[in-house]
This record gives C-alpha cells, structure tokens and sequence, in this order.
C-alpha cells in the first residue's frame, strides 16, 4: 500500500466523520421559526414585531444555540425597521443577538412521535454587547423522525436596560412623538429543528 493511497484513505475517513458529525446535528428551519416581541407605546398600544432571519442548531449532546440577525427586525413599517437597525440595535455594531441554552437530550432520544416534556431552563442571552441569564420553561415536541419543536410556554421579559438598550427606545420615543415606550418588552419563541 503506497502512502499517497494512504493518505486518500484518511482522507475520506476524515471527510465521513465530518459528515456524521454535522448530520447528527439538529438544524433550525428559519421558514419555520419565528422570535416575536410586543413593543408597547404610549402605555396602552401593542404591536406585534419579529425577525425574519434565524439560524441555529442543537448539537447531539443538547447545547442549543439560535443567532437572530437583528437587521432582519419587522414591524411592518419600513421607516421604522430602519430606526429599529440604526437608533436601537446599532446593527453596524452588533449585527446578531446569540440565545443559548441545553436541552434534556436524553429524553428527546427516548421521545415517540407527538410526546412533549417541559423543561425549565437558564437562557443566556448576548444583546448589545450585554449577556444576561433569563429563568424560563420550554415545551419541546417531537413532531416526526427528524422533526423537533421548542418553543416557550409563556412570553420572557426582557428589559432593554439590561442590554444597554434604553439610550436607543429613548430615541426611537422622541423621533417618533411619543409620550412612551415600554422598555420591558415580551418575548416568545418558537422554533423548528429538523436533521
């Protein structure tokens, strides 16, 4: 056996453990996700936002871990996704929020079709240059084979003040001529994995 035959060996091998690896990964289904929040102004009106563009995966061993490019932000008003970008989030700056956690894999093996369990979990949250830990519960639910749900049983509170986002609601409120807007915002997510 010649070395450069060898090294062609390895190489697939390589090539094929690389391939497992990924394959055995979850990957999320941006078509089939959202992250939504409520913005609430002038103490009473509600408006229901998202984010287009999502990615993310649960590896096998349960660390999950969603990345929300904050450019892709929708509230319906092209003018006011553009402020959202510059005067909020400061896309330029931070271009993506990071949402990690760990799933109970061990259950989601064991799952049968249509089985649910809730799960409290600590999600770390990495927003505008701040981290911050946020106590919550999620529902996961196997929905096929290669086909897995989570989603939160109830809306997060996330404070823009925690994330140095009060400066920016702040801008958004004088710009817009509004006597307020909330900086405690509701949060939901719902997500698809699929393998």
């Amino acid at each position: 056996m010649t070395m450069r035959f060898l090294r062609k060996i390895l190489l697939i091998l390589a090539l094929a453990t690389v391939a497992t690896a990924v394959s055995a990964q979850w990957q999320l289904n941006n078509d089939e996700s959202s992250v939504d929040y409520v913005s609430i102004k002038k103490s009473e009106a509600g408006e229901l936002n998202t984010f287009g563009k999502l990615k993310g995966v649960i590896e096998q061993n349960g660390t999950a871990t969603v990345i929300i490019s904050l450019a892709s932000v929708e509230t319906k008003i092209p003018i006011r996704d553009e402020r959202m970008q510059s005067m909020l989030f400061q896309v330029t700056r931070f271009p993506e929020a990071t949402v990690s956690t760990v799933v109970d894999f061990a259950r989601v093996k064991v799952m049968k079709l249509g089985e649910s369990f809730v799960q409290p979990v600590k999600l770390r949250l990495s927003l505008h240059g701040e981290e911050q830990e946020i106590e919550t519960e999620l529902r996961v639910v196997r929905l096929g084979e290669n086909r897995l749900l989570v989603s939160t049983i109830r809306p997060m509170i996330i404070n823009a003040d925690d994330f140095s986002l009060g400066k920016g609601v702040e801008k958004l409120r004088e710009v817009a001529k509004l006597p307020s807007i909330s900086t405690a915002v509701p949060v939901t997510i719902d997500l698809l994995f699929e393998k």
